[in-house]
């Protein structure tokens, strides 16, 4: 009896270690309340339109900016997300050549490889993007005009 009593405890232990091998803790991320996750960013979307500077204001505010695109994925996501949210015709994107003309950036300071312009834009309208709700395709408007926006954030590791 003894013996088996042993053998048991020797198993579980050996189990336990096992176990403690094979589940370590898988690092994850999380966006605050009301945020949405697609990959390592969270995103939300305000339906208070506002001025291209008042919504990137709020985005910081909030923790963020306003929203940078990469791929069509995110591209696509964000358009679901305006769409999901409202009736908006349009939404601003963070993308803006106000600096330099023709010269495109990310309020974030991310990269900009990745463009949606529609066939004849930027056509010099303004200096501020917004992402068009019927193709998900982009648009440059004057920046004083006034639109919903999308804001994004990095995720926190838990």
């Amino acid at each position: 009896m003894a013996f088996t009593l042993g053998s048991l405890f020797l198993l579980c232990g050996i189990s336990g270690l096992l176990t403690g091998v094979s589940t370590a803790p898988v690092k994850a991320f999380y966006c605050p309340n009301d945020w949405i996750l697609l990959k390592s960013s969270c995103y939300i979307y305000q339906e208070q339109i506002r001025t291209f500077a008042d919504a990137e204001s709020v985005c910081n505010i909030l923790g963020g900016n306003l929203v940078s695109i990469q791929d069509g994925l995110e591209n696509a996501f964000v358009l679901e997300l305006i769409r999901a949210a409202g009736d908006a015709d349009e939404a601003w994107i963070g993308y803006t050549d106000a600096i330099m003309e023709d010269d495109f950036i990310w309020t974030d300071g991310s990269d900009n490889s990745f463009e949606n312009f529609a066939d004849g834009e930027p056509d010099d309208d303004g200096d501020c993007v917004v992402m068009e709700t019927d193709d998900g395709e982009w648009d440059d408007m004057d920046c004083t005009d006034t639109f919903s926006y999308v804001c994004i954030m990095d995720a926190s590791h838990h």
